[in-house]
């Protein structure tokens, strides 16, 4: 699998349109990142790690994941990355207000869109463990579609994260 952290493609790929000093983040050229995502994309064994799931068309998203936590354990892991107060604030509240989970349920068919609580070692494990069970099931659905490459063994299913501080 090849993972796509989207915040670093498209300060690679030059999808930074301006900086959101209130925000303290980048403003991302949407159209210009998802035109240069679509090869990716398409050729299928793609994790994307953002934010947003809106912009990508169905078409090349076979599996939506929200990771959820409780706000005192996503307050905790903001502030330990050296988030700035209002930043943090703002993810606390749309963690409250459900905005990813929404916009995942509202851009994509309910079947490829599941929700996952991550609020511990023990619940990041199961969720790496359920995800990889998925993937195999997906290979032996779509033989056509997979590389040599993209194979999943079940070593890969034992999650090794020495911290907490998950996304």
């Amino acid at each position: 699998m090849k993972l796509l952290s989207i915040s670093d493609v498209a300060k690679e790929r030059d999808c930074i349109e301006s900086y959101d000093e209130a925000r303290d983040s980048s403003v991302v050229d949407e159209d210009k990142l998802l035109d240069s995502l679509e090869t990716d994309l398409r050729s299928g064994g793609v994790i994307v790690d953002w934010h947003v799931c809106d912009i990508f068309p169905e078409r090349l998203i076979d599996l939506v994941v929200v990771l959820r936590c409780s706000n005192s354990t996503l307050y905790e892991r903001l502030e330990k990355r050296g988030y700035k107060k209002s930043k943090i604030s703002e993810n606390v509240e749309a963690e409250i207000m459900q905005v990813i989970l929404e916009e995942a349920q509202d851009s994509y068919d309910e079947h490829i869109v599941i929700e996952l609580n991550s609020d511990s070692k023990k619940e990041s494990t199961a969720n790496v463990k359920r995800l990889v069970s998925w993937l195999k099931k997906w290979i032996d659905d779509h033989p056509q579609g997979v590389s040599n490459e993209l194979q999943v063994t079940d070593s890969e299913s034992d999650a090794n994260d020495d911290d907490d501080d998950e996304k």
